[in-house]
């Protein structure tokens, strides 16, 4: 294994961290916005979705410490091969590929968890519709 195949994730591992503070930020977003709601008038649909965020936020914290620890583990692997340390170097970096993909797997998680929030909030919409189209 030459140095150059561990620097070969440091864009990716770049990238996906980049998408990760993106969906952090938009979590924070959405929470500001439900709180501005909740004070304004409370609904079951937004204690449901509270519950959605607080698991994400949970996720995102995990898939970001994997995804960051995946980016020191191959700058260390590149080390170990600079120092000529090629098996300590494969080693490192075949931990940085296992960290990497459980941070994969925390996304694709949180991912379903927010298409879950997306339904609940959809429900909730389509039972305003239906309670307003009675009425009438």
């Amino acid at each position: 294994m030459t140095l150059t195949t561990p620097a070969l994730l440091f864009p990716a591992i770049s990238l996906l961290l980049l998408a990760y503070t993106n969906r952090f930020l938009t979590l924070a977003q959405l929470i500001r916005k439900l709180a501005d709601e909740e004070r304004d008038q409370h609904h079951e649909v937004a204690a449901r979705q509270i519950l959605m965020l607080r698991q994400r936020i949970s996720l995102t914290k995990r898939m970001q410490l994997a995804g960051v620890l995946s980016f020191l583990l191959c700058t260390l692997s590149m080390f170990a091969l600079f120092l000529s340390l090629e098996m300590l170097g494969m080693v490192l970096f075949g931990i940085s590929l296992l960290s990497l993909s459980v941070s994969l797997i925390y996304s694709l998680w949180e991912v379903t968890i927010s298409t879950n929030a997306l339904n609940v909030q959809l429900q909730d919409i389509e039972a305003l519709k239906q309670s307003r189209a009675s009425r009438e």
